[in-house]
């Protein structure tokens, strides 16, 4: 097994998932970074408004990029328990199977993007000053769709593989060209949010193509035996991941559908309010990345290892997962709450925008506790999503979005914006009990997949 890749069904199963983990970390933590660069910029550079513009589409846009990674990670749970059984004939099957498909699902979303961009925009109650702007963003943006697929499902693949450090060494890079072009065409060429969109499509780009081939080389280090015939697509498998992947999607999206169907809410309260918001969850989405990402290595750590067989391996890499988020559960709570001033300057001016400032800080300063039940509900939900033991997963995390939709929607009027925000920890807290009930049963040690 070559040094680059994590060995996760041999040696001491915590250590395995710590060091697996890491890079899928910080490797998300950058992507975070490269989403958020449009905000930061245009926020700083161009005004409230044109922030308000990027983050009326944010929420729509997390949309698409989470049914990439749940996509890629439900997909991918076939290619990890293949690898775990060695059978490397039907891993690279299941690869290129998940690519075709992702590939045509994109452009097929491109399409639809681009064709009903306006009237979402007008659904969600966007305010009228700003939706020339975050209408010509939405749009660039949904051109680039195809590249966003591409590099995320190629991610998770790598993930599949043991190879979560090559994800981190190109989102470094993606992630720095896209500051760099940022500045460029907002800051030098004036471009305003059209600047930040096209900025974020090339960085898109270039990633994915980059991955694309990065990939081909590496599946050339597994042999196939000559009597084993490696299949360019295999429907079979193309159902089985999608029993797993659709699932993934709605779990990995949970949180960006749950801000997409409040984003209404939000809207009506006006601009300001909305410049606020839009900060307050760039800052959520970065500091639930160490949570999310835990789960994605606990769902690939499972695949594999039931795959190889090893039940109880499982249970101890789930334990070690959920140190791992009380540990920066704790960190991630200090900071906001000793920093959160700050940290919300980093996206507004207080003198210049003091109601949007003022939002922005009330919460992020009450969600920074909380986030240790999105980290307990990641890494529960990995090891079922792992298993492949979806239904009663899929039902705590639809139970999730529907409370954070509920209480926003019913107690906005009577609190008012902070609703939207008193609504995640509810949804957090039913969906993580569901899903570790369901866990202590050990049905989903029962499952096969391949």
């Amino acid at each position: 097994m070559k040094k680059s890749t994590v060995d996760m069904i041999h040696g001491n199963a915590g250590k395995s998932l710590f060091f697996f983990a890491l890079p899928m970390i910080f490797g998300n933590l950058f992507q975070q970074f490269y989403n958020m660069a449009d905000s930061v910029i245009v926020g700083r550079f161009v005004g409230e408004n044109a922030l308000a513009a990027v983050g009326a589409s944010y929420s729509l846009t997390t949309v698409f990029i989470m049914v990439a990674i749940g996509g890629g990670i439900g997909a991918s749970v076939i290619t990890s328990q293949y690898l775990g059984a060695a059978e490397h004939g039907k891993m690279k099957t299941s690869v290129y199977t998940a690519l075709v498909n992702f590939l045509i699902l994109s452009l097929l979303l491109t399409v639809i993007g681009l064709l009903t961009s306006e009237r979402i925009l007008t659904l969600l109650k966007t305010p009228g000053n700003i939706m020339d702007d975050a209408l010509l963003y939405l749009n660039i943006y949904f051109i680039g769709l195809p590249f966003l697929f591409m590099y995320n499902i190629l991610s998770a693949i790598f993930n599949a593989l043991g190879k979560s450090n090559i994800p981190l060494y190109l989102l470094i890079f993606s992630s720095l060209l896209n500051i760099g072009l940022d500045l460029f065409m907002v800051c030098s060429l004036n471009m305003g949010v059209a600047g930040a969109a096209v900025a974020t499509v090339i960085a898109q780009g270039i990633s994915a193509v980059v991955s694309f081939f990065l990939l081909l080389h590496a599946l050339l280090g597994y042999s196939v035996p000559e009597q084993e015939k490696v299949r360019l697509y295999d429907a079979d498998m193309l159902i089985r991941g999608t029993k797993i992947a659709i699932p993934s999607i709605i779990q990995q999206s949970i949180v960006s559908i749950g801000m997409l169907l409040v984003q209404s809410v939000v809207n009506s309260f006006g601009s300001s309010v909305l410049a606020g918001y839009s900060a307050g969850m760039r800052i959520e989405s970065i500091c639930i990345v160490p949570m999310i990402a835990t789960g994605n290595a606990v769902s690939t750590f499972t695949a594999q290892n039931l795959g190889a067989g090893q039940k109880e391996r499982v249970k101890e890499g789930y334990r070690t997962g959920i140190l791992m988020v009380v540990v920066f559960a704790v960190i991630i709570c200090a900071i906001l709450q000793f920093f959160h001033e700050a940290v919300i300057s980093a996206f507004l001016d207080a003198g210049s925008g003091a109601l949007a400032f003022a939002t922005g800080n009330a919460y992020v300063s009450f969600i920074g506790w909380f986030f240790c039940l999105i980290g307990f509900k990641a890494a529960t939900d990995g090891v079922l999503r792992g298993a492949g033991d979806v239904v009663v997963y899929m039902a705590a995390n639809l139970l999730n979005l529907t409370i954070r939709v509920f209480v926003a929607n019913y107690f906005a009027p009577v609190w008012g914006v902070e609703a939207v925000w008193y609504a995640v920890p509810m949804g957090w807290a039913a969906n993580f009990i569901i899903s570790w009930l369901w866990y202590k049963t050990g049905h989903w040690s029962k499952k096969k997949v391949i």
